[in-house]
């Protein structure tokens, strides 16, 4: 007769990943269960902290992400251990997670919170940065200072950022769309946005008042380590303040945008001087887009672009978003995932395996969502997410029912762009409603950009650049979902109030 195998003993709350998802899934839980133990684990020697937290509306929040060193949220916590270690092996038949220090913890409730890597255009080649985490972004500050001219790939948040940013050097930006940050704007908002790039020297930056921790300093074999493709948790909102991104040069921007494209090869230097391929010089009028002048200097790294341009730079910054970093645990465990490799999770931030769950950008959102919500791999998403999958997880642990939090309702994000606040809300995009909608506008150059998203007579998203003042009473529109037919253009008339009427 077969011995049956004893089940684990009651094991501890374990969350891994020590970025925002994480970290605010173990406070919640500390608070929650103050008697218990609950144990994070993360890779990394430094911490993500949400500080600054400011509840702008009722869906809208704005907070800052800081590093701290571990000892802090112990500290802030007694209940909290943080063990610093990678995840080996996940044994979720046994409830059981094994690190790469030897250990192993016995969970009775998990959380995985392990974020995402970078989508690197391609492996293992020196002259290719991938920016997500602090390492990378050090590495990159440190290769800007002796760089000429970089190309930047990719068309999301980091990459409009970097752009905006980098001064004294030449930036060739290369996107697959029409526009700029097509992920969060449309070409009218993004139009908005260039003509700053093009201006010449912005306002004088505010300092940012605030202590930051780096890993600088640590051992050198976490150095290495981190080298080998260790994941560091994601860059926080303002994460290019206090780095100096200076390139040589003794201009401000010059930055040429390269539409349509992508990267076809990328050919090192002694490769392309075999194959006596000619490069691009960089195009000297911003509005002679057919410049074919050939470039005269010699450069460690070329890229053909798929438009058959050829440009030749210092390095390349690979910014094409990431890619959910599930591998780790799936070894073994039979997770269901969403198409773009994330954990599935239902309404309750659970997975398909019992007892484990998944929050932040690990997971992929698998519940019929809200139809004014999206799933975006943002902060404020993975602060969501991590406080609500703790909920779910306490709740279940004491046999509770708990509903879908309300910040599932509408999709809602602030942030900055090129100096500007940008407030993102509902389907901001038209994002899944076909050509069945219309579109408002109304643009002040240099000053404000309001487009507003309209189905059937109701507001279905919007995206507020500068300071509007518009975000809560849009919100509440949009939430409500009244009839606004009969406003019409009315309704983003400036010499209207329009939060008068919608109080």
């Amino acid at each position: 007769m077969e011995v049956a195998r004893p089940l684990p003993k009651a094991g501890k709350f374990v969350v891994v990943g020590g970025g925002i998802a994480g970290v605010t899934c173990a406070e919640q839980l500390a608070v929650q269960f103050p008697s218990e133990d609950i144990l994070l684990l993360t890779a990394s020697p430094v911490i993500k902290a949400v500080t600054n937290f400011k509840q702008v509306s009722k869906i809208l929040e704005e907070f800052d992400v800081e590093e701290q060193p571990s000892t802090i949220l112990e500290n802030r916590f007694p209940n909290i251990k943080v063990i610093e270690s990678g995840v080996k092996q996940l044994k979720s038949d046994e409830h059981c997670i094994l690190t790469d220090d030897g250990n192993q913890h016995v969970y009775k409730k998990l959380c995985l919170c392990a974020g995402a890597k970078p989508k690197l255009i391609c492996q293992g080649n020196p002259y290719v940065l991938g920016i997500r985490d602090t390492d990378s972004t050090q590495e990159f500050q440190k290769q800007l200072t002796n760089a000429k001219r970089i190309m930047i790939i990719g068309n999301g948040g980091i990459a409009l950022e970097l752009v905006y940013e980098i001064e004294g050097c030449e930036v060739i930006w290369a996107i697959k769309d029409r526009a700029i940050g097509n992920t969060f704007f449309d070409a009218g908002a993004a139009e908005f946005l260039t003509s700053k790039l093009i201006a010449e020297k912005p306002e004088a930056k505010v300092a940012q008042k605030r202590t930051r921790y780096t890993t600088e300093g640590k051992k050198k074999e976490r150095r290495i380590k981190a080298k080998t493709g260790n994941v560091g948790s994601a860059l926080g909102p303002d994460w290019h303040e206090g780095l100096n991104l200076k390139g040589m040069k003794e201009f401000f921007h010059k930055i040429h945008i390269e539409t349509m494209c992508e990267v076809k090869k990328i050919y090192l230097q002694e490769e392309f001087r075999i194959l006596k391929k000619k490069s691009l010089a960089f195009p000297k009028d911003h509005h002679n887009k057919t410049s074919k002048t050939t470039d005269e200097e010699t450069w460690p790294v070329y890229v053909e672009l798929t438009n058959e341009k050829i440009y030749g730079c210092d390095f390349i910054v690979s910014a094409t978003g990431v890619i959910p970093n599930t591998e780790p645990f799936l070894h073994g465990n039979n997770f269901d995932l969403g198409q773009d490799g994330g954990l599935k999770v239902d309404d309750h931030m659970q997975t398909s395996i019992p007892d484990i769950y998944a929050a932040g950008d690990i997971c992929t959102a698998s519940w019929q969502p809200s139809p004014v919500w999206q799933q975006m791999r943002l902060w404020t998403q993975a602060r969501q997410m991590g406080w609500y999958a703790a909920k779910c997880m306490a709740a279940a642990n004491l046999g509770d029912t708990i509903d879908m939090d309300f910040s599932f309702e509408l999709f809602a994000h602030v942030t900055k762009f090129f100096n500007y606040k940008v407030v993102l809300l509902g389907k901001y995009n038209a994002q899944g409603l076909g050509s069945d909608h219309e579109l408002m506008l109304r643009c002040t150059k240099g000053q404000e950009y309001i487009k507003v998203v309209m189905q059937n007579g109701r507001m279905m998203g919007a995206v507020l650049i500068g300071e509007t003042d518009l975000e809560e009473t849009f919100e509440n529109l949009i939430l409500n979902q009244m009839n606004l037919s009969s406003y019409g253009e009315g309704l983003l008339d400036p010499n209207i109030d329009i939060e008068d009427y919608f109080d």
